[in-house]
C-alpha cells in the first residue's frame, strides 16, 4: 500500500512545535503547582508548627520555674551545689602536707632534734626550732651550718602525673631563703632556729616528687640510727 503525505513541511513543523509547547506548558504548571504547594507547607510549619511548638516550651519552661520557685530554701541547695563543683579543684589544689615528715627527716643532721616546726602554705615560709647534742660551742654551731646547708642545696625532681611523657625536671632548687634567725649555746649543746620558703611544687599533690640532699652523712637520710627527730622544747628556750 502506498501512502502520500499531502501536509507541507512547514504544517508538520507547526503541529510539533504547538504539541511541544502544550508538553512545556503543563511541565510548568506542575512544576509551578509544586512550588506553590511546598510554600504553603512551609507556611502552615512556620507558622502553625513551630509556633504551637515554641507555646508549649514556653509553658512548660514556666511551668517548671514555679516548681523550682516552689521548692523551700531553693537558693541554699544552689548554693551547696555550687559548692561541691569546685571541690574537685580545691582537692587538687590543696598541698600534700603528708610529705612534710619524709622531706624534714631528709635534710636533718643526726645529731639535732627539732622542738618546734612551723609552716604556712599560703605563704611557702617555714620555721625550725630546735637543739644539737656537741662537745662545744665550735661543733654545735657546725651541726647547725651543715643543717642550714643541707636546706640550702637540696634540690627536687619531678614528673607529671597528667603526661608521663613529660621530660623530667632535675635540680631545682627545693628551699630558699634559708635563715639561722637564732643560736645559743647551751650545756648539752646548742639552740637554734632557721627559717626559710620552700618551692610550692615539693607539696603539689598532682606531682611525683623526689627530694635529695646534699650527700653527706650527717642527715638521718644517710645514717640509720634510732634517734627521735622531735624532742620537747628545753627549759632554756621556753
Amino acid at each position: 500500500m502506498i501512502q502520500f503525505n499531502l501536509l507541507p513541511d512547514v504544517k508538520i513543523e507547526y503541529i510539533k512545535t504547538k504539541r511541544t509547547k502544550r508538553v512545556v506548558i503543563l511541565l510548568s504548571s506542575l512544576v509551578g503547582c509544586s512550588a506553590f504547594a511546598i510554600l504553603v507547607l512551609l507556611f502552615l510549619y512556620v507558622n502553625v508548627v513551630q509556633r504551637t511548638h515554641i507555646n508549649n516550651l514556653d509553658e512548660d519552661i514556666a511551668q517548671s520555674s514555679q516548681e523550682l520557685q516552689d521548692i523551700p530554701e531553693l537558693d541554699k541547695i544552689l548554693t551547696v551545689q555550687n559548692q561541691l563543683f569546685s571541690l574537685t579543684d580545691l582537692h587538687e589544689e590543696k598541698p600534700a602536707a603528708n610529705r612534710l615528715f619524709e622531706y624534714i627527716s631528709k635534710v636533718t643532721p643526726v645529731e639535732a632534734t627539732i622542738s618546734k616546726f612551723d609552716i604556712d602554705f599560703n605563704l611557702q615560709t617555714a620555721s625550725i626550732s630546735g637543739s644539737t647534742v656537741a662537745i662545744d660551742e665550735n661543733s654545735a654551731l657546725s651541726i647547725v651550718n651543715e643543717y642550714v646547708d643541707s636546706l640550702k642545696f637540696s634540690t627536687y625532681s619531678i614528673v607529671s602525673e597528667e603526661d608521663d611523657n613529660e621530660p623530667e625536671l632535675n635540680n631545682e632548687t627545693a628551699f630558699s631563703q634559708v635563715v639561722l634567725s637564732q643560736f645559743s649555746v647551751t650545756e648539752e649543746g646548742a639552740n637554734y632556729q632557721i627559717t626559710f620558703t620552700y618551692d610550692p611544687i615539693i607539696f603539689d599533690d598532682r606531682n611525683d616528687v623526689t627530694l635529695t640532699v646534699p650527700q653527706t652523712v650527717t642527715t638521718r637520710s644517710q645514717i640509720q640510727r634510732p634517734v627521735d627527730l622531735f624532742q620537747p622544747e628545753s627549759e632554756e628556750t621556753q
